[in-house]
């Protein structure tokens, strides 16, 4: 899978989750750990689901859970302890009941860091197995996030 993200005329708005790179997130040397990247990229997806009605809780309410099946990222330029940086997500297309995610972590919007796809699928937390359709509530989500319908706070 290719980490680039995608460029579609018609993708949504990205999502923004804004953070600031501190001590726990680097490596002896100053910079962001690679691993740290992924927890971030989480971090803004439980947000913008947030941002739409969906709280991570009441997903794990109905049974469900949506671990990542698939990521590629991109690493293009290192952060340091002290940069501010935007985690940018938006959803891609659909593949089934695989959530597709876009993502990129930029220090501004033209100055990107790193760029990712993230892919999730809903699983019956009881079973163990993935849902053949999402929750309504998830459906209704990713509908008002493809039209980039978020609300903060």
């Amino acid at each position: 899978m290719s980490a680039d993200i995608n460029l579609e005329k018609e993708a949504p708005p990205w999502f923004d989750y804004p953070l600031r790179v501190q001590p726990h997130h680097t490596d002896y040397a100053g910079i962001v750990w690679h691993g740290t990247y992924l927890a971030w990229l989480e971090e803004a997806r439980v947000e913008c689901l947030r941002s739409v009605g969906v709280a991570f809780a009441d997903l794990v309410s109905l049974g469900v859970d949506l671990p990542v099946v698939d990521l590629g990222v991109r690493y293009r330029r290192a952060i340091a302890l002290g940069e501010s940086v935007l985690v940018r997500v938006r959803t891609g297309p659909s593949q089934g009941v695989r959530l597709v995610w876009d993502c990129q972590i930029c220090l501004s919007p033209d100055q990107v860091c790193a760029t990712a796809q993230v892919i999730l699928a809903p699983v019956d937390r009881q079973r163990g197995r993935i849902l053949r359709q999402l929750p309504e509530p998830l459906q209704a989500a990713i509908a008002r996030l493809q039209a980039g319908q978020y609300s903060p706070e």
